[in-house]
C-alpha cells in the first residue's frame, strides 16, 4: 500500500463519492475493496452498492445540500457527471458544489477528469503529457479546463487540499456510452458488426476503468499529490483494431469492424445532437491519441491491468447485463 495510506484511509475516515456513474461506481469498489468507509451521493440516493456503503440523495448544485453531503468525509472523490450535450450548461456548477462540500468538510478534493482541454493541438503535439497548456478551442473542452482551473485556484488559494486524475477514454463494468462500451461488447456478444470512431489502425489509448478508480484513490492517500494534475495509468497504447481484436479473440473470433470517420460524425451531426458533440472531439480518433504517465508512475508506481484481462472482465459484466 502506498506512502501515506494508512492516514488517509483509515477505517474510521469517510470517503465521498460525488457521482455513482461508472467512474463513481468504480472508486466505490476500489474502496470497499481497502475497507474504507462510504458514502456515494447521487440525485436520485439510489445506486448498484453493497450493504455498508451509505448512499444518499443531494442536488451538487445547491450548495447546502452539497455540504451536507460532504459532511466529514476526509476524501471527496469528484466523479460526477452530466449529459453529453450538456456540459457547458451543467458542469460547472456540479463541480464548483462538488469543491464546495470539500472546503466545507475541510476533505482532499480529488477529482476524475478526462483530456479534452488540451484540444487538437496538445494532441498533434505527440504524447499528452501534464504540462501542455489547456488549449481547446471547442465549447466541452474549453470546460473542462474552466472548471479544472478553479479547482487549482482553490488549491492554489488554501481553500481546499485538491489534486486532479485524467484518463483517456475508458471502458470496463458499466461503462455503456464510451466510444468503447456496448457498441463494442454489447454489440461483440450479439453477434453484430462493433462500431468505433475514427480510424481504427491509428494509436488510440485506451483506460480500464478499475485503474482510473485505482489511480484516483491512491492520489487522495498522498500529500504530493495535492496541487498538482495527474495522467492515470494505462495499458500500452494499442490501435483500436487491435483492441478489437483481443475482444474477438476472447470470444473465440473475428469481429467485423464497422468505423465512423470524421467526415461522417459531421454529417449525421446535422440530425443527431450527440454525433454534433462527437464533431468537436473528433480529431482524437482520426490520429494518434498516445497518453503519457510517466509522471504518475515515477511518483506512485504504475499498476495496470492488461488490455486482455481488463476485456475479459468487462465481456462478463456484459454478459450479466447488469
Amino acid at each position: 500500500m502506498a506512502a501515506g495510506t494508512a492516514e488517509a484511509q483509515g477505517a474510521g475516515d469517510l470517503h465521498v463519492i460525488a457521482g455513482s456513474g461508472p467512474l463513481g461506481l468504480a472508486v466505490m469498489r476500489e474502496l470497499v475493496a481497502r475497507g474504507a468507509r462510504v458514502r456515494m451521493v447521487n440525485r436520485g440516493g439510489r445506486a448498484p452498492a453493497p450493504a455498508g456503503v451509505e448512499v444518499v440523495a443531494a442536488d451538487m448544485t445547491e450548495l447546502a445540500a452539497a455540504r451536507r453531503a460532504c459532511a466529514a468525509a476526509s476524501v471527496v472523490y469528484n466523479c460526477i457527471n452530466a449529459p453529453y450535450t450538456d456540459w457547458p450548461a451543467r458542469l460547472p456548477a456540479l463541480w464548483n458544489g462538488v469543491l464546495e462540500g470539500a472546503v466545507a468538510a475541510g476533505a482532499r478534493l480529488v477529482c476524475g477528469d478526462n483530456l479534452y482541454m488540451y484540444g487538437s493541438a496538445g494532441a498533434a503535439a505527440g504524447a499528452l503529457r501534464e504540462t501542455l497548456p489547456s488549449a481547446a478551442t471547442g465549447r466541452k473542452g474549453a470546460t473542462r479546463a474552466r472548471i479544472a482551473t478553479a479547482v487549482l485556484d482553490a488549491h492554489r488559494a488554501g481553500r481546499v487540499r485538491a489534486t486532479i486524475g485524467r484518463a483517456s477514454d475508458f471502458y470496463g463494468p458499466w461503462v455503456r456510452t464510451a466510444a468503447f462500451g456496448e457498441r463494442v461488447f454489447a454489440a461483440a456478444l450479439a453477434g453484430k458488426p462493433v462500431s468505433v470512431l475514427g480510424n481504427p489502425d491509428t494509436l488510440h489509448t485506451y483506460t480500464y476503468i478499475d485503474d482510473f478508480a485505482r489511480a484516483l484513490v491512491t492520489l487522495g492517500a498522498e500529500e504530493r499529490a495535492l496541487g498538482e494534475v495527474w495522467h492515470v495509468p494505462s495499458a500500452p497504447t494499442v490501435t483500436t483494431r487491435e483492441l478489437v481484436a483481443m475482444v474477438g479473440e476472447a470470444l473465440g473470433r473475428k469481429l467485423q469492424v464497422r468505423a465512423a470517420p470524421a467526415w461522417l460524425v459531421g454529417a449525421l451531426g446535422l440530425v443527431s445532437p450527440i454525433m454534433r458533440e462527437l464533431k468537436e472531439t473528433a480529431y482524437q480518433f482520426a490520429s494518434p491519441f498516445v497518453v503519457d504517465h510517466t509522471k504518475f508512475e515515477l511518483a506512485f508506481g504504475a499498476e495496470v491491468t492488461p488490455h486482455r484481462a481488463a476485456i475479459t472482465k468487462t465481456l462478463e459484466w456484459f454478459r450479466e447485463g447488469t
